[in-house]
């Protein structure tokens, strides 16, 4: 399976970047299938500059892009699509994000309960006084 990625080549604390073809669980520094571009992200504007016919070439031959090259590629409109997500989020985070929103379903659930009796107490108070006077 063929991925299309990034691989470093800038020096330290200057990075600079390939767009680069090459089997998805190769080492990134390993010889590359084909070099599609690169990518300058301190410059301003960033500098990018890709193969946009080889790009969609290797997308056709079923190659995967990874998110951030993804991100790029629709900056770039090179591809249609929407943004991925491109933060990793361990499994523990992901977790207590996961019952902390389940926390904040069931108090939110709650509350819309509490309101929703004390609406019906109102309306019945309010009902009660009229039958008195009638």
């Amino acid at each position: 399976m063929q991925s299309i990625r990034l691989s470093r080549i800038g020096t330290k604390r200057a990075p600079v970047y390939r767009i680069v073809v090459m089997p998805k669980h190769r080492d990134p520094w390993a010889k590359t299938t084909e070099i599609l571009g690169h990518y300058n992200p301190r410059q301003n504007p960033r500098e990018l500059v890709i193969k946009t016919d080889r790009v969609k070439h290797w997308i056709e031959q079923g190659a995967e892009v990874t998110n951030t090259v993804w991100n790029l590629f629709i900056d770039e409109k090179i591809v249609e699509g929407k943004k991925r997500g491109v933060t990793h989020l361990s499994k523990k985070r992901q977790s207590k994000l996961e019952t902390k929103a389940k926390e904040a379903t069931a108090k939110a659930q709650e509350a819309a309960a509490k309101a929703k009796a004390a609406e019906e107490a109102a309306k019945a108070a309010k009902a009660a006084p009229e039958e008195k006077t009638e």
